[in-house]
């Protein structure tokens, strides 16, 4: 896979736009002079407050609840090393790659701006991890969002000090078979691979790499993504279902938006318009005697559509965040040319936690539509056979893939309970208020993987029931989608592997461009 290339330039910001074609992919990383400018600069500035007689925290302090112990010259290096080593204390799974460059990404981005104060030989060896894509391998378990996420960040830069694991490409790894495939190994065997050695960290390093959002912010960044995919995805399988159903376009009225006028809501509506162009199945029920259908079509702009508000709002809140600096202390100059050291609190992953925490919630209630919709086409309604299937008695039909739905929209109201509404103080009392940031991000990660499954399998029956409804065409955007899933997913006579097709159509959800562009291209 080829990789992605991006230069660091002073005062540029990375865009969720940039990140859909990167994400999943290695990139190839450089730094402008500018940047590595003004990271020198700031390095500077360390140094001088590191030689100076003023206490100054994290440069010549202890940390957290220790912040009034003052560390001895000939120490400060062993105080960095030490804070790595001690915080390194995550458990759990690894985070994925793809989120652990971005962390990287974010962390090297926040270091350009010059306010931290790393050396710029420290820059540039994650940038050589980026463009070797040999990435430290990250425990998701251990970070309170506050001081940021402490744990996981420390995990990130062991490999610095010649510790921890890495995660390398197989081909760059001795004695694997498996090109496209990854393996980890220690810090050290990559490090003689690669031609990196361990290095001792600086006054003020060590806090600048662990301090900070970069964790909470990457799982973020990654959600708003792949649920922005999601989104148009969802409402094409929603055009399929309307069609599948017999339902009527009628909700989707410019009129009744006007007088409504959520943009969300708004956009919906002008999709299933667009999407459901041309149908001949809506042509041929347009003088029915149903007079409304149920909520879950009905008020599908509704409900689709709030969810695209909150989607907009947490994108934005990302965006932001993935372009700011969440170290403590920063560093300023003075107009004087001296430099002053200011502790704050830009590491609380507060505007994270609560985004992710509404995501988790309007990424649920996505789901619970959908599988409203599952429960709907399976009922035999308006000339469908019960279950999707015409003999059934011997075949059970699509009765179970509404039981997996339904148990996954289950598991998604379970881990849709907020975790930012918690705070437990730590460092005995001094970091007495927490966002649980990490928390919602993993919460919310895990929410939108079971929701890709309930539309999935929304798509997978909404396609059966299409098929029922030939010889008449359905709009556009459903008929060319449908076109896409029975190229990978055929119509089912009898029962099969059920849990085969859902699968795929998962896997098409995630992957296929071709449905993608179905699914945008009659945005209005």
């Amino acid at each position: 896979m080829d990789a992605v290339p991006l230069t660091l330039e002073e005062g540029a910001e990375l865009s969720l736009t940039w990140l859909d074609g990167a994400l999943d992919r290695p990139l190839a990383v450089r730094l402008s002079p500018g940047v590595r400018a003004r990271i020198a600069r700031a390095a500077g500035w360390v140094a001088k407050l590191a030689g100076g007689g003023a206490a100054v925290y994290g440069v010549n302090t202890g940390f957290g609840h220790l912040k009034n112990r003052r560390i001895a010259a000939d120490q400060l290096e062993l105080l960095q090393e030490n804070l790595l080593i001690s915080h390194a204390v995550g458990v759990g799974p690894a985070a994925p790659a793809a989120l652990v460059r971005l962390m990287l990404l974010f962390k090297l981005r926040m270091l350009g701006v010059g306010h931290s104060g790393v050396r710029p030989e420290v820059a540039e060896r994650i940038v050589a991890w980026l463009n070797a894509d040999a990435l430290p391998v990250v425990p998701t378990r251990g970070s309170l969002g506050a001081s940021g996420d402490l744990a996981p960040l420390s995990h990130l830069f062991l490999p610095l000090l010649g510790r921890g694991v890495m995660s390398v490409p197989a081909n760059a790894a001795a004695g694997d078979s498996n090109p496209a495939g990854r393996r980890e190994v220690t810090s050290d065997e990559a490090g003689r691979r690669f031609g990196w050695s361990a290095m001792a960290l600086a006054a003020k390093e060590g806090l600048a790499l662990i301090n900070g959002t970069q964790f909470t912010c990457a799982y973020a960044a990654g959600i708003a993504v792949r649920a922005a995919r999601l989104a148009d995805l969802a409402d094409l399988i929603l055009t399929m279902s309307i069609e599948g159903l017999r339902g009527s376009i009628r909700p989707a009225d410019e009129r009744l938006h006007a007088v409504r006028p959520h943009a969300g809501a708004q956009r919906v509506a002008a999709t299933i318009r667009g999407h459901l162009e041309g149908s001949e199945i809506l042509a041929s029920h347009a003088d029915c005697d149903r007079v409304q259908d149920p909520y879950s079509l009905r008020c599908a702009p509704q409900v689709h559509g709030a969810f695209r508000d909150a989607l907009d709002h947490f994108r934005a809140t990302v965006t932001r965040e993935m372009n700011s600096v969440t170290d403590n202390p920063l560093l300023f100059e003075r107009a004087d040319g001296t430099v002053e050291a200011v502790s704050g609190g830009n590491f609380h992953a507060e505007p994270l936690a609560l985004v992710l925490d509404y995501m988790a919630i309007a990424l649920t209630d996505l789901a619970n539509i959908s599988e409203r919709r599952c429960y709907l086409l399976l009922g035999g309604e308006d000339g469908l056979p019960k279950l999707l299937m015409r003999d059934t008695g011997v075949n059970s039909g699509f009765m179970i893939a509404q039981y997996t739905a339904a148990a996954l929209l289950n598991e998604c109201k379970v881990l849709a309970t907020p975790a930012s509404v918690d705070s437990i103080p730590t460092s005995l009392g001094q970091e007495d208020h927490v966002s649980m940031g990490a928390t919602a991000a993993l919460k919310c990660h895990e929410v939108l993987d079971r929701v890709e499954h309930v539309l999935g399998i929304e798509m997978l029956l909404a396609a059966q029931a299409l098929d029922f409804r030939a010889p008449l065409r359905a709009g556009k955007g459903p008929r060319r989608a449908h076109e896409v899933i029975r190229g990978v997913i055929s119509h089912a006579e009898r029962d099969r592997e059920f849990g085969l097709d859902i699968r795929a159509a998962v896997t098409m959800l995630r992957e296929s461009a071709a449905l993608r562009k179905c699914a945008a291209a009659d945005l209005r």
